[in-house]
């Protein structure tokens, strides 16, 4: 006891000093951590711009406004279409870039036309009206059919191209109010500023599905990402967007990156010019039917495979 008594002013000696000088200490044991934006980092001494808030049901109006806003469209798209998947563990690209015109209208109608780049020549034609599809190969002289359900286990990527695919990933559906719940999820950390609105289903069980999840930017609160779910829980389409403008006084996005892990494929997608999109154009039925070519072979999902 003494001897501690005998050091205690040595010892508060070095204490004070200690924390005299606690501001370069602090300086040398404390690391600043590095923020992202748009997952760019920020450099040293920027602020991050705060994140906005928003409640469920703010993020799922906005869902409901961009829905409604749109009736149909007429884009001319940059296609990319790319083989393998997340599940495979590889992705490659296995096409050339595709000019390609697509057409919506609501409920569920859609054709897109896709033509090699510079000859214009015609590489496929594809037309869904929400419950069976059709498409044209023309390079093959393959004409395909079968409902927007059936699986896609042709080798050839174009054989797996379905439109609804497409419909399901550029027109993000509102919650369907008799079968589907929200939850809200906020999911900011360093890199990024994301909410996450979980779109959730009770099944014949009586068990929760996940069917869909829609990532917002807490920057600005646009959609940057959509996932769909089977019913295992498997992802049946990852779907991310940036670029978002204005057409015609309707918000869509420039670009649309779709992977299609099951189906083992995906498809970007670029709206290379404002002129190449047109909003809430007064399309006809008659654009949207496809007949099969005279001396193609035609071949039904599930059915035999066509001579080579």
């Amino acid at each position: 006891m003494h001897r501690l008594r005998r050091y205690g002013p040595g010892a508060l000696a070095l204490l004070l000093s200690f924390m005299c000088s606690s501001c370069s200490l602090g300086t040398l044991l404390t690391h600043p951590r590095v923020f992202s934006s748009k997952g760019k980092p920020l450099p040293p001494g920027t602020a991050r711009p705060l994140p906005l808030v928003a409640t469920r049901a703010e993020l799922h109006s906005r869902i409901v406004n961009l829905y409604n806003a749109i009736n149909s469209f007429q884009a001319k798209v940059q296609m990319t279409p790319s083989v393998g998947s997340v599940y495979q563990g590889k992705i490659s690209d296995s096409i050339v870039d595709v000019e390609s015109y697509v057409l919506f209208r609501k409920p569920d109608q859609m054709r897109i036309i896709g033509k090699v780049p510079v000859a214009g020549t015609q590489m496929f034609d594809m037309v869904s009206n929400g419950t069976d599809f059709m498409v044209s190969v023309t390079a093959r002289n393959l004409f395909i059919t079968g409902s927007n359900s059936a699986p896609a286990t042709s080798k050839n990527t174009l054989e797996n191209l379905r439109p609804e695919a497409f419909f399901a990933a550029m027109l993000i559906r509102p919650a369907d109010a008799k079968s589907e719940k929200l939850l809200l999820e906020d999911d900011t950390d360093e890199d990024h500023q994301l909410y996450k609105l979980h779109f959730i289903q009770e099944g014949t069980d009586g068990q929760l599905i996940l069917t869909r999840a829609v990532w917002f930017d807490r920057e600005d609160l646009s959609i940057v990402r959509q996932k769909e779910f089977s019913l295992k829980g498997e992802i049946l389409s990852d779907s991310r967007y940036a670029k978002w403008q204005t057409y015609d006084g309707v918000r869509f996005p420039s670009h649309i990156d779709i992977s299609r892990p099951l189906d083992n494929y995906g498809v970007t997608m670029d709206i290379l010019d404002m002129k190449d999109m047109k909003m809430n154009l007064s399309l006809t039925d008659e654009q949207f039917v496809l007949a099969q070519p005279e001396g193609s072979t035609l071949r039904r999902i599930g059915g035999p495979e066509p001579p080579k």
